[in-house]
């Protein structure tokens, strides 16, 4: 049986974490501040929001078991993502894409 942990405990691991997200997170605002980056990092930290996004949304699209109960079922999603891809290219648009993809899904759940 596992034993309820102690709220001493408790704290000493939400210090340490409290801890390790300012130093990751506050230090190296403060350590770059007023520095100019050169050109290829700069570049190269661009990347990281569209494949942070990407990554999110390829984990939600792509599961193992996702035609487990059946062919429809499994591909709706990607059907979906593809009509919000289509949209998005076109229009420029977040929330028209949005409300594409929202659209598209809630259509292809009742068929």
């Amino acid at each position: 049986m596992v034993e309820p942990v102690s709220w001493t405990s408790f704290l000493i691991v939400f210090a340490c974490c409290a801890a390790t997200m300012l130093l990751c997170r506050v230090v190296p605002l403060f350590a770059l501040k007023g520095r100019n980056l050169p050109e290829g990092v700069e570049r190269a930290l661009g990347f990281i929001p569209p494949a942070a996004f990407a990554a999110l949304v390829a984990n939600d699209l792509l599961t193992p078991g996702m035609f487990d109960a059946g062919l429809w079922p499994g591909a709706a999603p990607l059907v979906a993502a593809v009509a919000v891809a289509l949209v998005g290219f076109k229009s420029k648009s977040l929330l028209w894409s949005a409300l594409t993809g929202v659209a598209v899904y809630g259509l292809l759940m009742l068929i």
